[in-house]
């Protein structure tokens, strides 16, 4: 931090230019640092919700708008009390006040999550709006102290601004690249607490002292020690999850991995063939009725999690190559560390987007591509589109398969029209579903007809009470649904509300 230039409290005629107020390089710093820590809070306040509202765009556009309302309120009220208060007297509460509640936020959402979740958005937006309004306050407060000159108010102006969208970008840059990836959360809140309390009692030492700091340093203390006890806490913290791993107390080697709350893979370490999701069975059932009885596969995978799957393959049809590209790095080190699995096993993970690695793939070298990826409950979008599918069957040989897993409820409009767009690129689809509307299913695309009868017996041999849907009841129940592009595809929109406990 650049050093903060002393000042002191010098009487000023009402209507004259301020001064002794903070050099250029100490306004410079105040101004970079408030508006990077807007940033830092607004992009952990995601990480936070997402557990309880999941990572969906509502919940993005939700903490992004309350952001900028933040943003907003902050600088209007800001100027205006500067104008009606000494502002020498506002920068030192302002940085620490916000300090104490940022410190306070990780435990008070996840206590509110699960205790009252009915006020959750409530608190949610309060814990992004306080301290964000706060910090946002700073840069007319400085600004207002800076103006030594009406002939320099552009320079002022423009300079401060300037630096404030600069420090924007840098808390921007450095939560999404560094903390995010070295930091848990409330680490990463509570840091922030702890520099803004000190920023709050440097800023006050210089100009008189101020009894306040301690009782706002016993704040940031209070919640760090909060966030230890507070409930909803991680095992481990990715790049993009909240991951626990949960033991099975019926099966001695039964693991689950569950991801911002909603269980993800389920793994048997001791017997790879044992599947207990109900759609991971049913996806092993369209596999054995559409490929002979233990022939060997190249398959990839769009999406990882703890790697069922290719693990059930790897020991149902020895020889299978499965190519997993997977996002989060922290789920994979998680599959290896704790879901044991062992270099080897004839499956290979990329750390990648599922649509990158889509492109780097061959064309025609795939018997079977698996979509297995989600953020909460959605399929992220980009892996809808008909471009996407375009590319997923340009990697299919000529008799090679496409499964996908995917959730909804009501509706179901967009099963309904994601089902049209794999109709806009294979000769044959089909939706295997539970005989009740809503959770998980699957869709089938195929350039070349899938043997309905076997894939039928082999689904009710597993235990799933699944049907499938073709033909002319595929077209009656898709019911004029759009397909989905890369130019429109509002996949959250229209997904149904679903129960996280009910879903997976």
């Amino acid at each position: 931090m650049a050093p903060v230039t002393r000042w002191s409290a010098s009487p000023v005629a009402e209507d004259a230019p301020r001064t002794g107020g903070p050099g250029p390089r100490a306004a410079a710093v105040l101004v970079f640092m408030s508006s990077a820590a807007v940033l830092v809070v607004e992009i952990v306040a995601l990480r936070l919700l997402a557990p309880y509202l999941g990572l969906t765009l509502e919940t993005s556009t939700m903490v992004i708008g309350v952001a900028l309302t933040a943003i907003a309120l902050g600088s209007w009220m800001g100027g205006r009390i500067a104008d009606q208060v000494d502002p020498r007297r506002l920068l030192g509460p302002s940085l620490g006040l916000s300090g104490a509640v940022v410190a306070l936020t990780p435990a008070v959402l996840r206590t509110t999550a699960e205790w009252a979740a009915p006020l959750l958005l409530l608190i949610a937006s309060l814990t992004i709006l306080v301290p964000g309004a706060l910090l946002s306050a700073v840069t007319p407060i400085v600004t207002k102290l800076r103006l030594t000159s009406l002939a320099e108010t552009g320079t002022v102006v423009g300079r401060l601004s300037g630096v404030g969208t600069l420090g924007a970008i840098v808390g921007t840059v450095l939560t999404g690249f560094v903390l995010v990836s070295r930091l848990p959360v409330s680490g990463i809140l509570i840091g922030l607490g702890i520099l803004l309390v000190a920023g709050s009692a440097l800023v006050e030492w210089r100009r008189r002292g101020w009894s306040g700091t301690p009782a706002l340093t016993l704040v940031v203390v209070a919640g760090g020690l909060a966030t230890t006890v507070a409930p909803g806490a991680c095992d481990t913290e990715t790049r993009y999850h909240c991951a626990q791993v949960v033991t099975d107390p019926d099966r001695d080697g039964g693991r689950t991995l569950v991801l911002d709350g909603l269980r993800h893979s389920y793994v048997d370490l001791d017997d790879p063939t044992y599947l207990k999701f109900t759609y991971v069975r049913a996806l092993a059932a369209v596999t054995d009725a559409a490929f002979p009885e233990g022939e060997a596969l190249t398959a990839y995978h769009l999406g990882g999690g703890g790697l069922t799957f290719p693990r059930h393959l790897a020991a149902t049809r020895p020889g299978t190559r499965s190519l997993v590209s997977e996002i989060d790095s922290g789920v994979v080190r998680i599959t290896r560390d704790q879901l044991g699995l062992a270099p080897g096993a004839g499956i290979d993970i990329r750390t990648e987007d599922g649509r990158l690695g889509l492109r780097r793939l061959d064309t025609g070298s795939r018997d079977l591509v698996v979509g297995d990826a989600f953020g909460g409950v959605s399929v992220p979008w980009h892996l809808t589109t008909v471009e996407a599918m375009t590319d997923v069957r340009r990697v299919l040989d000529e008799d090679g398969l496409y499964a996908a897993n995917l959730i909804d409820h009501g509706e179901l409009a967009f099963a309904r029209a994601e089902a049209a767009t794999l109709t806009e690129v294979f000769e044959h689809v089909a939706l295997v579903g539970p005989r009740t509307d809503g959770g998980n299913m699957l869709l089938l695309a195929s350039d070349r007809p899938v043997d309905l009868r076997a894939a039928q017996e082999a689904l009710d041999a597993r235990g799933t009470d699944w049907t499938i849907t073709t033909g002319d009841a595929l077209i009656s129940w898709i019911a004029g649904a759009r397909p989905l592009t890369d130019d429109h595809a509002p996949v959250d929109q229209l997904l149904e509300p679903y129960s996280p406990q009910n879903s997976r």
